[in-house]
């Protein structure tokens, strides 16, 4: 009978234990006081919001639930689990799900991971090792956070964020506690100084310049080569760049063996030569050799003055204009104000040779110097070299010249004569008005109605007279009528484009001949003929202008701008001409529109020809007068847009434009095709190429 009764107490334990899972078992591990800190967690497909419950009734918490907490909860514990970590497993449970706890205002919220960054969380920092949501600054002190972002961004929960701000290298994470205490540890590992090598080379014999472009060349490693499955090698990275003031090389390498490398190279190249002079060849990439050379001449004759005066060799003027580096004709160094070769007892000549010994040439053809000079010589001039060999600036410079003229005049007058009695016996009387010149006046038409003005002309006419044996028309009566209107609009845009400091010239016009002098042949002489001298002058449009850049992209202009024009070929004395003229200096920024000057002008002329008393009569005097009036008003300005071209693209920018404007001009100018030639082919600009590649520049 005993034996029964425990099988049944076993059967209603299981049936039990069926149901515990469905809350919360508190067992006591013992039954002193230690059981009040300890709890079993028994949750199998526990619903979370049952287990909160459990929860705020174990920790003390308040919870609030976010409506979209929804699942089930599984934790199983085989012992006892103390009333303190309590809480941190329902984290972890709730992190397995997809949900986090957010304490703040003594509330827990249970919300979805994804939204726990838009909340504040009371207790960042407490439990570094917990599940709750955190967000954490990390100040980099060696590595750019922007960079380590893709890094770590895997490690990162995907609903969590990293963010980089490059303006104080710091990282802004958003994780769960226990993963930003592991991020910490591969943040303070990464943010290490870089194991890059840097170290400066002093050379006492080499050019820095010149060793800088040997190990460039030498070490450079291809591109192909420093490329593997994660993209650029660092440990190829080289960089050498030399110091012309000190004469050394500056050296950065990612590998400290290519470091070393580079130091035992430079070392063999520091080394001074056998020779007493060392002939080098510097080819220029944008200075003109010749002039270089004249200037580097210059700069040494100086030192080379100072240096024989230091000597105690008072050289006179002769012997700093003919120093040694100043090259002969046949690259003979002769002793100062001499033409003989210097003597071992000749001191003066001696003591300057040996001070500054060298030869400074030029070779056009290759736009290159050739210096022979002792390395320290040497040094110091491919110093001098390398800072005046620069690209120099361009400036496009664009005129605008403007001219509106409108003129208007007006004419009227009545003219008649009585000639009806010339040629009859007796004395006869005649008379009339006569006004105006050629093309005006009555008499003049009368000998010639050709000779007419324009405008309108009515007149009366009885057969013709002869007067002083010519014969003339009997024109008893004119009147005439004139009014002009007209109108000039020129605008002229003439362009130019040179280098900084250098003029620049363009001229749009025509070659006019002006005669200067001549000679006729007297009818007794037989030998000489007869002949006249011709000076050509340019009529038209000339602009010369020369820039010179300062710092800031301010252009300093010196302008000569000029518009002439022929007006009268006619004069006995020679050709008439009109001219406008603009010489200026102005400063000006880099793409602004300046006015240079110009011409407002309005001139009122007005004149009337009549009769004494008679042409002031009312209404009948208009029969002894003549008016004429004209106005002319003229607007001339000139305006100058200058633009600094600082490299290639801009200079490519500019020339497209204006070569697509006259490629466009030339589609829209297609004249008509006729039958005849409808098929001839009509000029035009091709299509703009393509920018060459650049070249490679000679070693």
């Amino acid at each position: 009978m005993k034996h029964h009764w425990l099988q049944v107490a076993c059967v209603a334990a299981a049936l039990f234990c069926m149901y515990v899972p469905q809350s919360l078992a508190a067992v006591p591990a013992t039954e002193n006081s230690a059981a009040d800190n300890t709890v079993t967690l028994n949750f199998v497909n526990a619903d979370i919001e049952g287990v909160v419950k459990a929860m705020a009734q174990i920790t003390g918490k308040n919870f609030v639930i976010d409506p979209r907490v929804k699942g089930t909860v599984n934790i199983i514990s085989a012992q006892p689990v103390a009333r303190a970590n309590v809480y941190d497993v329902f984290l972890s449970a709730l992190r397995l799900q997809g949900f986090t706890a957010v304490e703040g205002h003594g509330l827990v919220k249970i919300l979805p991971e994804a939204d726990a960054k838009l909340h504040r969380n009371d207790v960042d920092g407490q439990r570094a090792g917990s599940d709750g949501i955190q967000t954490r600054v990390f100040t980099l002190t060696h590595q750019s956070a922007v960079q380590l972002v893709p890094t770590l961004r895997p490690l990162v929960a995907p609903n969590n964020t990293i963010t980089a701000l490059q303006n104080s290298n710091t990282l802004i994470v958003t994780d769960y506690a226990s993963n930003l205490q592991r991020l910490a540890g591969i943040i303070a590992a990464i943010d290490q100084p870089d194991g890059a090598g840097s170290a400066m080379i002093v050379l006492h014999y080499a050019s820095a310049l010149d060793a800088a472009q040997t190990i460039n060349r030498l070490f450079a490693a291809p591109p192909q080569a420093v490329q593997t499955l994660q993209g650029a090698d660092p440990t190829q990275r080289l960089v050498v760049i030399a110091d012309a003031r000190s004469n050394s090389l500056l050296v950065r390498a990612e590998d400290p063996a290519r470091l070393a490398q580079i130091r035992q190279f430079a070392a063999m190249l520091d080394s001074p030569t056998s020779a007493a002079g060392n002939v080098h060849v510097i080819y220029l990439k944008n200075a003109e050799a010749v002039k270089l050379a004249a200037t580097l001449r210059g700069i040494h004759s100086g030192s080379a003055a100072s240096s024989a005066q230091a000597f105690g060799a008072s050289a006179p003027a002769e012997t700093t204009a003919s120093s040694p580096m100043a090259n002969t004709g046949s690259g003979t160094q002769t002793a100062a104000g001499s033409g003989r070769e210097p003597m071992l007892g000749d001191a003066t000549a001696q003591s300057a040779t040996e001070t500054v010994p060298g030869i400074i040439q030029a070779d056009a053809a290759t736009n290159s110097i050739i210096i022979t000079a002792p390395d320290a010589l040497y040094n110091n001039l491919r110093a001098v070299v390398e800072k005046l060999d620069a690209r120099r600036l361009q400036v496009y410079v664009e005129a605008l010249i403007v001219e509106l003229t409108a003129s208007k005049a007006g004419e009227f007058g009545i003219q008649w004569q009585d000639l009806g009695g010339i040629g009859k016996a007796g004395t006869q009387v005649f008379g009339g008005t006569n006004f105006g010149g050629a093309g005006q006046n009555i008499i003049g038409i009368a000998q010639n109605p050709a000779s007419a003005g324009p405008g309108l002309n009515i007149g009366t006419m009885r057969g013709t007279v002869t007067i002083g044996g010519v014969q003339i028309l009997n024109l008893g009566l004119l009147a005439r009528a004139l009014e002009t209107d007209s109108n000039a609009n020129i605008l002229s845009t003439p362009t130019l484009l040179t280098l900084d400091n250098e003029e620049a010239k363009i001229v749009v016009g025509q070659n006019v001949p002006f005669i200067t002098g001549q000679y006729a042949v007297s009818g007794s002489a037989t030998t000489p003929s007869p002949f006249q001298t011709i000076e050509r002058k340019d009529v038209g449009l000339t602009l010369k202008i020369r820039p010179q850049i300062s710092e800031g992209g301010v252009v300093r202009l010196q302008i000569y701008q000029e518009v002439s024009s022929v007006a009268d070929t006619a004069n006995p004395a020679g050709v008439i001409t009109n001219t406008r003229s603009i010489e200026s200096t102005v400063l000006v920024n880099d793409g602004q529109i300046i006015v240079l000057g110009g011409l407002i002008q309005d001139a009122v002329n007005g004149g009337v020809s009549k009769v004494p008393v008679l042409g002031n009569l009312p209404l009948l005097g208009g029969l002894f007068r003549y008016n004429n009036h004209s106005r002319t008003k003229t607007n001339l300005m000139v305006f100058l847009r200058p633009t600094v071209l600082s490299d290639a693209q801009r200079a490519d920018a500019v020339s497209s434009e204006r070569y697509d404007y006259i490629r466009g001009q030339q589609i829209h100018a297609e004249p008509v095709r006729g039958a005849v030639h409808g098929s001839d082919p009509l000029p035009l600009l091709p299509s703009l190429p393509a920018p060459p590649a650049a070249a490679g520049s000679r070693q």
